[in-house]
């Protein structure tokens, strides 16, 4: 049987090799699969409730009000649109574009249904935060137990 000597990568060599992959996928960047891909999950958002409430935040630094639609339909499904201009730049040229522009669209499963005439939103500092007051038949309700 052949023997084969293990030579583990050097500093170089992975330098090299992560140089290559972001180039390799910084072609995909500019409007290909990758940006797609990113998008796909665009805003971040966490959702969390309590007794009486769902809330949701986004992040959505950069927005105005007006590029913002918040649907609720159902009672159990949230919908957020909007849409992010592109920066402009005058006088110079993009090096790097990270931040992705263009419009965007997230529907959410809720957890229970929610009382769609009683939504609410606010708009702090680039987070959204929307709270949706659970209906009265999904709140939680305490069973006394009876002796007999």
């Amino acid at each position: 049987m052949w023997g084969i000597r293990w030579q583990p990568l050097n500093v170089a060599d992975w330098s090299n090799w992560q140089h290559d992959m972001d180039r390799f996928f910084e072609r995909f960047a500019g409007g290909g699969a990758l940006r797609r891909f990113a998008q796909a999950a665009f805003p971040a958002l966490n959702l969390w409730e309590d007794s009486d409430r769902l809330c949701v935040e986004a992040e959505l630094p950069g927005f105005e009000l007006d590029d913002l639609e918040i649907v609720v339909t159902g009672g159990k499904r949230l919908t957020l649109k909007g849409t992010r201009k592109q920066a402009a730049v005058t006088g110079g040229v993009w090096h790097r574009q990270e931040r992705n522009f263009g419009s965007f669209e997230r529907t959410l499963e809720l957890p229970h249904d929610v009382d769609a005439e009683r939504v609410s939103a606010e708009f702090k500092l680039g987070v959204l935060t929307i709270t949706l007051p659970k209906r009265e038949e999904s709140k939680p309700r305490r069973i006394a137990v009876k002796i007999s």
